[in-house]
């Protein structure tokens, strides 16, 4: 799904340095959830976790009534006056049904321009051809965990050494995109918060992030590793072609150990790097 700082274009890369072991997936920024769709399918107890409301609402009617949810979107209109009576209605938080909630978040997601729920897209879109998607994701969640937190409290309730921990948070200097998605912004002492949180973790973490000397320095700790590396800028794209986008990860675990322990899987950092 469509989401401010969703991980489509970089998931395979993310999934690629995951631990080799881990019996507890969490994700703990889950947005659009991307990363989560897209990892293998195995015994791990998987949450998915985000701080905005309307968000888990949505995530916990597909996963519980898809039906419903399909067959309220079939009334949805691609108009600006309806977009602006769902914008609103939402905004009063004025709606008690949990799934025409989510109906509403939905549309807001799909009608609204680049995802950012703010104003009318005016782009053609066919609602209907989302329903095998939903059905999809159903069965995607059907076993998931769908927590609605905040993300010390998650960390915490859901550390143990057998956790891994996947966290895409808002990139620095750019928190003020996410204040119109149900949050209240993520400000820096929450990327401090952050920081002070997962070097207490008993489990490991892979946290993802822009490249700046900010986040460098906040993580220049003993055993924590950086990887950078680069990606399209799809915004700068249209006026700069070529335009990249500096991006690192960090973990506290060798990335390299799931393919040390599975030579035949091939790292993305090493295509990037010509092998």
């Amino acid at each position: 799904m469509s989401w401010i700082g969703g991980k489509k274009a970089l998931r395979e890369l993310i999934v690629s340095v995951f631990p080799f072991y881990y019996e507890r997936y969490i994700e703990v920024f889950g947005g659009g959830g991307w990363v989560l769709f897209h990892k293998s399918p195995g015994n791990d107890f998987e949450v998915y976790n985000d701080f905005n409301g309307l968000l888990t609402n949505l995530y916990r009617c597909v996963r519980e009534k898809p039906d419903e949810l399909i067959e309220a979107l079939h009334f949805v209109l691609n108009s600006r006056e309806d977009f602006d009576i769902v914008k609103n209605a939402l905004a009063r938080d004025s709606i008690e049904s949990d799934v025409i909630k989510a109906a509403y978040f939905y549309q807001l997601i799909r009608y609204s321009y680049a995802s950012g729920l703010t104003s009318f897209g005016s782009q053609p879109h066919d609602m209907w051809s989302n329903f095998p998607l939903i059905e999809q994701a159903h069965r995607k969640l059907s076993k998931v965990v769908i927590e609605n937190k905040d993300f010390e409290k998650l960390i915490r309730q859901y550390d143990r050494p057998i956790s891994f921990f996947y966290l895409d948070p808002p990139y620095y200097e750019t928190e003020k995109y996410y204040k119109n998605v149900g949050e209240g912004g993520f400000q820096e002492k929450d990327h401090i918060r952050l920081r002070d949180t997962l070097m207490n973790i008993e489990g490991k973490f892979l946290l993802s992030y822009n490249d700046c000397d900010f986040i460098r320095e906040l993580y220049d700790e003993p055993n924590i590793r950086i990887e950078s590396f680069t990606r399209i800028n799809n915004i700068k794209q249209r006026y700069d072609n070529g335009a990249q986008f500096q991006e690192i990860l960090i973990a506290n675990y060798d990335m390299q150990e799931r393919k040390e322990n599975n030579p035949s899987q091939i790292n993305l950092f090493e295509i990037e790097n010509g092998l």
